[in-house]
């Protein structure tokens, strides 16, 4: 981790919520600020570098998942950690698919978000130096770049959100290996898939209707029955 404390930003319409986080983090050492929605965000990120954004969904003025997806939309890729009420599972899942690196579920206990931001802030540093080396990979018409975030198609740019591409990027890393859907959100969110958590058959539906020819016969992101998903390049059979 880097000498200088990370710095965070929490955006919270909540004046007690944001003040106790706040408190709690400053207190384990890291740099907080807070904003009460989204126009103080959109003022604070202007003129501060920010390490991670801590951003609950239920804002009246502009909701979190709004946010979410104008950041993302705008380019704007500093870590999200969502706050959703217990139970909101809806919200979670299309947090996520928005670009949303994790969540937490509201009441919470801080010792969970502090870990939650600790393994975002790692996952993040790791990732920015892979990206430092670019990687290109070509599979039947598409070629994926991970330095520039793309996906094209016969050399046409297809549209794929920040949650897609990092979906996507865990199977081109592990080619043709089975992979089941605890090491998918693992190597892609960086915890446990919850018991009842489907966001990872959710994306993967998205991602077959980007990259298949017929989502319901899929040739690179075939179904292991019984276990998972498995990338095959060259779309032959996994078996």
């Amino acid at each position: 981790m880097a000498t200088n404390p990370a710095s965070i930003l929490i955006v919270d319409d909540d004046p007690k919520i944001r003040d106790l986080t706040t408190q709690y983090l400053i207190d384990q050492g890291l740099n907080v600020h807070a904003a009460n929605g989204g126009k103080e965000m959109d003022d604070f990120i202007a003129s501060h570098p920010v390490n991670l954004i801590i951003l609950d969904l239920m804002m009246p003025e502009e909701s979190g998942l709004a946010i979410c997806q104008r950041l993302r939309g705008a380019g704007n890729f500093t870590p999200i950690i969502i706050l959703t009420a217990k139970g909101d599972e809806i919200d979670r899942i299309v947090g996520l698919e928005m670009g949303a690196d994790d969540y937490v579920s509201k009441p919470f206990n801080p010792r969970e978000l502090l870990a939650r931001i600790n393994a975002v802030l790692r996952r993040n540093e790791l990732k920015q130096s892979q990206n430092a080396m670019p990687e290109t990979l070509s599979f039947g018409p598409f070629i994926f770049n991970s330095d520039s975030r793309s996906l094209t198609k016969n050399g046409a740019p297809i549209s794929i959100t920040s949650g897609e591409f990092e979906l996507l990027k865990v199977f081109i890393d592990h080619p043709r290996q089975p992979l089941s859907r605890d090491q998918i959100m693992q190597l892609a969110k960086g915890r446990e898939l919850d018991v009842f958590d489907r966001s990872i058959d959710v994306q993967i539906s998205r991602l077959r209707k980007i990259l298949e020819e017929d989502p319901t016969s899929p040739k690179f992101l075939q179904t292991m029955w019984g276990f998972g998903y498995i990338f095959v390049p060259d779309g032959d059979a996994a078996h």
